[in-house]
């Protein structure tokens, strides 16, 4: 645990997957704000054309003028050579003077909550989830530690976009819960072994985002689906940038323990 409260993310390559659209589009422009002149972004998704306007946002701020790289990775995690892609993009932008690697590990997909458990005989479409939501972040991260080694000067954050979810069953959401609390413990492992790696679990809690009204209309259990609607209807969502200013706050007092699950309601 760091006892150092920091007004900034230092010159930072920062490489946030999941970046094109929702909560990880505004950890993309917080950092920017963040992070001293001639750090970099890299930043991960599916969606191009989103992808390019946020690169385009970024080098007409303020940050963008004063020298921050934005490097745009269009990928589909769940393949191998997107790996590939980011770590050769986080490369070409990394220079001698970046003494802080942050991964943000924010990409993830709902899964078809419309059916029970029972229903998933097919063990290719599990498969298919599991790859995009737990392999590719194992596989993401250690990637990008293998990269950028620990050494004097250098600091190491990777943070895993975590939910409610990991902690807790939602009927008919089987195929997210699992992934969520398997990358929980992932990143639970990592920090037991990585002593000077700072690992943090981040739940954002319920946001205004495409996955929440997917959530709120296409969730089989009656209950849980009409808590979703209710929270919807009640305006008790919380916005990305809300979400997002608690998660920033938690990087720089850089107070929390390694490995830790932090609810944004814990804090």
């Amino acid at each position: 645990m760091s006892s150092t409260v920091r007004r900034d993310l230092g010159r930072a390559l920062c490489i946030i997957t999941g970046a094109s659209r929702g909560f990880g589009r505004a950890v993309a422009k917080e950092m920017s704000l963040l992070v001293k002149p001639r750090s970099a972004l890299v930043l991960v998704a599916r969606t191009g054309d989103d992808l390019r306007a946020l690169q385009l946002e970024l080098a007409e701020s303020e940050a963008g003028r004063a020298g921050l790289v934005v490097e745009c990775v269009v990928a589909d995690l769940g393949q191998t050579e997107a790996l590939e892609s980011v770590v050769r993009a986080c490369k070409e932008c990394f220079c001698e003077d970046v003494d802080h690697i942050i991964l943000v590990n924010n990409a993830a997909s709902l899964g078809d909550v419309s059916r029970y458990a029972k229903s998933f005989t097919n063990m290719a479409e599990v498969d298919s989830y599991l790859s995009l939501n737990v392999s590719s972040s194992l596989c993401l991260t250690a990637s990008v530690l293998q990269a950028f080694p620990q050494h004097p000067g250098l600091r190491r954050t990777v943070v895993n976009i975590s939910s409610l979810c990991a902690l807790q069953p939602f009927r008919s959401w089987v195929l997210y819960c699992t992934g969520k609390a398997a990358r929980d413990m992932m990143f639970r492992v990592l920090a037991e072994e990585e002593p000077d790696l700072r690992v943090l679990n981040y739940a954002p809690g319920p946001m205004d985002t495409d996955m929440y009204t997917v959530a709120r209309s296409r969730t089989a259990d009656p209950t849980i689906r009409k808590s979703f609607s209710d929270m919807f209807a009640q305006r008790q969502l919380l916005t990305c940038e809300e979400s997002c200013a608690k998660l920033m706050k938690l990087l720089l007092d850089d107070s929390y323990t390694s490995g830790d699950h932090v609810d944004i309601y814990d804090l």
